[in-house]
């Protein structure tokens, strides 16, 4: 691990320039690389040497954005995956065999679920979901054949979080792997790996790209875990394009700048709805009104770009405020240079039952805010006005 600051790392940890000397890094735009002999050729795919073969494998621009990611996230290793949903199957998929069993927390995205309760029980994957609120539940949860904690703090979208100190002491006293999904928070604000985490997921297409271009994951862990992880993806296939990795890795280079602006907006607009005459409840980590205030200051650096409230009027009155929205947008993503307003219960979380998404939190009035980099006080004066519009 370098001895430099998190910032500095982000912009100077880069592959090795080759003879022309560029200082931005090419796009390595081809599907395979030319062996020097055929015996180099037999050492590569013996894995007796480092080097590229196939990008289904490796490529330069996956490895830069992975070996810039690792730094950050203090992990030994890691994959570049296609999407963020990859990261999380082949998170699950690689790991867990017929008859195991995955301890989760209820608050986790859609898809995430929807793997968890439709795909993982057809091959023998058992699950038990436990509140994440509720600390007494998840020892009594696990069995014998518990083979995985997997969890997301923040939680998608209540916000909702999870000691990882604690947890990851759980975890290894009962001797179960313990994966989260950073997504929200990033490196930068929170490092799971520090707490016990095994394996740690991205969803990158989120903040970690930052601008609404591309589709990405990864998975990061020991040189053990990831050796596993990667037989998985090389021989299923959800590899990441070079020119999505290349990207990504421009993109942590403003990564910290991006998320400390993030962060002061999302809080001083949560602070802003905490009083507004038109909004039932607002929730956000740093706000002193949150259950777990002192959890997020512990844990987090930072308390994230998403803020949630609840509107007065219930789903009829969200749906008059997002259609009253001018700047901000209203479409299915996070994390962008925009703000971005979604409604859970009809979009990301649709799937789930009504009884299910109370259980983690989401009402039916309930409104998501990702707080984008514009001026805070355009973003205020926009969801002020939609506020005002859909009395």
């Amino acid at each position: 691990m370098s001895d430099k600051n998190f910032e500095t790392n982000a912009i100077h940890n880069q592959i090795n320039r080759s003879e022309f000397r560029e200082h931005s890094v090419p796009i390595y735009m081809t599907s395979s690389f030319v062996f020097e002999d055929a015996e180099q050729a037999r050492a590569l795919f013996a894995d007796e040497v480092p080097g590229n073969i196939y990008t289904r494998f490796s490529n330069p621009n996956n490895s830069e954005f992975i070996d810039k990611l690792c730094e950050m996230e203090g992990c030994e290793a890691g994959l570049a995956t296609s999407s963020g949903m990859a990261a999380m199957f082949i998170s699950l998929a690689s790991i867990l065999n017929q008859g195991d069993h995955v301890l989760a927390s209820r608050s986790l995205f859609g898809s995430t679920h929807q793997i968890m309760t439709s795909i993982l029980p057809r091959w023998g994957i058992s699950h038990t979901y436990v509140d994440i609120m509720n600390p007494d539940e998840w020892e009594g949860a696990i069995q014998e054949n518990t083979k995985m904690i997997f969890v997301e703090t923040p939680s998608n979208p209540a916000l909702d979080l999870i000691d990882l100190e604690w947890l990851g002491k759980l975890a290894k006293k009962h001797d179960i792997l313990l994966a989260v999904d950073n997504c929200f928070a990033t490196p930068y604000l929170q490092r799971p790996a520090d707490f016990g985490a095994d394996i740690v997921a991205h969803s990158a297409t989120k903040f970690i790209d930052g601008q609404g271009r591309c589709i990405a994951g990864a998975v990061l862990g020991s040189k053990e875990i990831i050796q596993k992880i990667r037989f998985f993806a090389r021989h299923t296939g959800p590899s990441l394009s070079p020119m999505n990795a290349w990207v990504l890795s421009k993109s942590l280079e403003t990564l910290a700048v991006r998320m400390d602006r993030h962060c002061d907006n999302a809080l001083a607009l949560a602070k802003h709805l905490e009083v507004h005459e038109e909004v039932e409840c607002s929730k956000y980590p740093f706000l002193e009104s949150h259950p777990q205030y002192e959890l997020a200051k512990k844990q987090m650096k930072k308390g994230g770009g998403l803020v949630t409230f609840e509107v007065k009027g219930g789903i009829d009155r969200g749906r008059r405020f997002l259609n009253a929205l001018k700047m901000c947008s209203f479409t299915a993503n996070l994390g962008d240079t925009r703000t971005i307003a979604t409604h859970p219960a009809s979009t990301t979380h649709s799937k789930l039952s009504d009884e299910e998404r109370m259980n983690v939190g989401i009402s039916p009035g309930l409104v998501r805010i990702s707080a984008g980099l514009e001026h805070i006080d355009d973003i205020i004066a926009d969801i002020d006005q939609a506020l005002e519009v859909s009395k």
